[in-house]
């Protein structure tokens, strides 16, 4: 069966299951239910059957029977994402020194700096082995010591861009990232 805009589908690898909002040669788009958009070759992804109670070759004629179905499946409504929550980060990662340790006593300005830096690391590298395609580091104005530090690391990936955070949420303190998947088969 060929997969066309509209399908629903699943990864082979991942428990991603999503609908087809594009598709251009050898890639398809997907969008999964809470209104994030990935990208998987072809072969990567499976068509979703639906059950249908015609499988089993057992013909119900019962009329009644086949309203109260319809009218179930009517009830059932799948909540839409509205089209500014579904862009809104949805994973924050608050860098602050006293989120991350309880005390800082005997620690210097460099072992700091290097525990705000690895956590950053360790959630970037933690959202793209989940596929999470934002998420925001919370750093603070200061000196913009950090600030520079996570540009640096950021600057190293290449699946990733990053840019200032929304401000009304954030002020200045704060950079999104976001994480582009499938980059290279």
């Amino acid at each position: 069966m060929k997969i066309k805009v509209g399908d629903t589908v699943e990864t082979i690898d991942d428990a991603i299951i999503g609908e087809v909002i594009k598709i251009s040669e050898n890639d398809i788009t997907i969008e999964d239910v809470d209104g994030f958009e990935f990208q998987f070759h072809a072969n990567e992804l499976i068509l979703k059957q639906s059950k249908s109670k015609f499988d089993n070759a057992i013909y119900d004629t019962d009329i009644e029977s086949i309203k109260k179905e319809k009218d179930d499946n009517k009830k059932r409504t799948v909540t839409k994402v509205k089209p500014k929550a579904r862009h809104a980060p949805k994973f924050e990662v608050d860098l602050h020194i006293h989120h991350l340790t309880d005390s800082t006593k005997g620690m210097t300005n460099y072992d700091m700096l290097n525990l705000q830096l690895d956590t950053a690391r360790r959630q970037l590298e933690f959202a793209i082995r989940k596929r999470i395609p934002k998420i925001v580091f919370i750093h603070g104005v200061g000196e913009g010591v950090l600030r520079q530090e996570l540009e640096t690391l950021f600057g190293r990936y290449n699946n990733v861009k990053f840019y200032d955070a929304d401000y009304k949420t954030y002020g200045l303190g704060a950079t999104e990232v976001r994480i582009f998947q499938n980059l290279e088969p």
